[in-house]
């Protein structure tokens, strides 16, 4: 098995992880405005959902919600594969995910709204699902981006232990979490209001923060070696210019003789 040469931090940077958090949100006030009323990412209430109409003998609709559950799976199966089975050479497993999330996105933007809604929500539910497998910690901490549920035990839990204990690491895990969920309800209300504003149009700030959050996560190894082809040149015109000036005190030189 091949070894992945990109650090396990690259994808725990703490500004990433708040921006894919407001994509959560967005998307989950996205599929609820305009898309049926549902929250795309709570597979639980889909769940739900299914065995409610299940016992009512809506077969259609159980299709229908049993259909975004599979997507759901698929995404997480999807997640491991990429994990598993794909190169690392230009970019990270996780930086493939995003665009693979990426073109599910506008996909999405391309289906109008109305008879294909079902297949909208299915698609959001494995663009969830892809993101919370690949993205599952914030500087160490686990997190999810895509709902909240976990992250407010982790940090509530996190801060009775500083307030209990007067520990100062366990307060700062409690503002990561809290943080997260900040940016979450930050990506939901401001969904809520330009896509209220704007309409669909507006949905194209999803695939933004995620193209974002792909720029966010360039492995430090990339980084590094970005920086050294910079300084590389960098070097190579003060050398030049250096030439310059020494044939010109050269020639100065010759001119005083």
């Amino acid at each position: 098995m091949t070894k992945n040469p990109f650090s396990s931090d690259d994808s725990e940077r703490l500004a990433a992880a708040c921006l894919l958090s407001a994509v959560g949100g967005f998307l989950d006030v996205y599929t609820y405005l305009f898309r049926g009323g549902v929250f795309a990412n709570a597979v639980t209430g889909n769940i739900v959902l299914l065995g409610l109409q299940l016992s009512r003998g809506e077969w259609g609709r159980c299709g229908r919600y049993g259909l975004a559950i599979g997507f759901y799976a698929l995404g997480i199966f999807a997640a491991g594969l990429f994990q598993w089975k794909f190169p690392f050479r230009k970019v990270s497993w996780r930086q493939t995910v995003i665009l693979l999330e990426l073109g599910c996105l506008l996909a999405v933007s391309l289906i109008p709204s109305g008879e294909w809604d079902f297949v909208v929500n299915s698609l959001i539910a494995f663009v969830c699902a892809l993101q919370v497998q690949a993205f599952r910690k914030v500087r160490g901490l686990p997190f999810a981006s895509t709902m909240c549920t976990g992250n407010l035990r982790s940090g509530t839990e996190a801060l009775f232990r500083s307030w209990r204990d007067r520990d100062r690491s366990a307060r700062l895990k409690a503002w990561h979490y809290y943080g997260v969920i900040l940016c979450f309800i930050a990506g939901a209300a401001g969904g809520a209001v330009l896509l209220s504003r704007y309409g669909e149009l507006a949905f194209l700030l999803a695939p933004a923060g995620l193209l974002g959050a792909f720029f966010l996560i360039v492995p430090r190894r990339t980084l590094a070696g970005w920086r050294r082809r910079l300084g590389g040149r960098g070097k190579q015109r003060r050398t030049s210019a250096n030439g310059r000036t020494v044939s010109f005190d050269c020639r100065h030189e010759e001119e005083k003789r």
